[in-house]
């Protein structure tokens, strides 16, 4: 009952910002709430805080003890929601999906897959030596395991 009630309390809230999605959301046994966000221009203090009003301020403490936990999505945590990649388009990804891993940049993210490019170094087709070239790989989301952005100094 309770868990139903935040959720949609947590609803309203982003359908009132639209730009804010859910990532994920839990209630656990002694009334721990988290919520992880992440928006289509990123996530402000400002946005978490919206989200925490918009929930703690239409509970009543009284009628129920609670704990409230409102972030954002890390800089190195897994994209899991399909709006997440669009952000992140000429952003260097790493890929692993059933064949293997993939790193390469994100050049383009639509609804149904990302494309990646990067450049590899392979044998000359005659004579020695190696030559670089560019490549390229068409993602569907479906086939992703896991994604993630990489984080360069």
């Amino acid at each position: 009952m309770f868990k139903k009630t935040v959720q949609e309390l947590l609803n309203v809230a982003l359908e009132e910002r639209s730009d804010l999605f859910l990532i994920s959301f839990s209630v656990s046994e002694a009334n721990h709430i988290k919520v992880l966000l992440d928006g289509d221009n990123g996530v402000l203090v400002e946005d978490c805080m919206f989200v925490s009003r918009a929930i703690e301020h239409n509970l009543d403490r009284e009628e129920q003890d609670f704990s409230l936990e409102v972030m954002s999505a890390g800089a190195t945590s897994p994209l899991i929601h399909n709006r997440q990649y669009k952000r992140h388009v000429s952003r260097t990804l790493e890929v692993k999906t059933a064949e293997g891993h993939v790193e390469g940049v994100l050049t383009q993210a639509n609804e149904d897959a990302i494309l990646l490019e990067w450049k590899a170094r392979e044998p000359k087709p005659v004579g020695k030596g190696k030559v670089t070239v560019k490549k390229q790989a068409n993602i569907a989301y479906g086939d992703i395991i896991e994604a993630k952005v990489m984080i360069k100094f």
